[in-house]
């Protein structure tokens, strides 16, 4: 069964937990080299390793078991059945129709953590909910988030579904109150 499309207007993010152990890397690169969106959030770790090319950095994923794909649900489907991917995809418990994480969401989401890479990150739940903030300026602007002052340092705290989140150090100036 051919993939689908990148063009198609059905794609839609859905959430994957791998079967295994440490897969999240291997399934993303298998996804890539078939050219289906996806997104495993990763660190590179200060740690090297050594290989015959010489030195590298180790990447290492932050959210354990987690692959998010972007495609259509019979191509999502597939994936798993078809093509034997070694993942089940995240049931919703209120619809017990497959987790669907809205683009808005997910885009704010993949923008705030690739950005976080130095000031921030992943976190388990936010340190303390603060007030609903857009950001009006820089790379981040148009994010929807939640506002933390951590150590008098402002940080805009990005959650998928309430369960994952990340955060970004935003000067104060660039929020407004939603």
């Amino acid at each position: 069964m051919p993939l689908l499309s990148a063009q198609s207007p059905d794609r839609t993010w859905f959430v994957a937990r791998t079967r295994f152990f440490r897969q999240e890397l291997k399934i993303r690169d298998w996804l890539n080299d078939r050219g289906v969106e996806n997104f495993v959030p990763t660190v590179r770790s200060d740690r090297r390793r050594v290989k015959e090319a010489g030195r590298q950095f180790i990447e290492k994923p932050t959210a354990p078991n987690l692959v998010f794909v972007k495609t259509d649900k019979p191509s999502a489907c597939a994936l798993v059945a078809d093509f034997g991917l070694p993942m089940q995809y995240i049931i919703d418990c209120a619809t017990h129709r497959m987790l669907v994480v809205p683009e808005k969401e997910m885009s704010d989401f993949q923008r705030v953590f690739d950005l976080s890479k130095d000031h921030g990150g992943l976190m388990d739940r936010p340190l303390k909910l603060g007030d609903r903030v857009r950001i009006t300026k820089g790379a981040l602007r148009g994010v929807d988030g939640y506002v933390l002052e951590i150590l008098g340092c402002s940080y805009v705290a990005v959650g998928l579904m309430g369960v994952l989140w990340a955060k970004a150090k935003v000067p104060r100036a660039y929020l407004e109150l939603r």
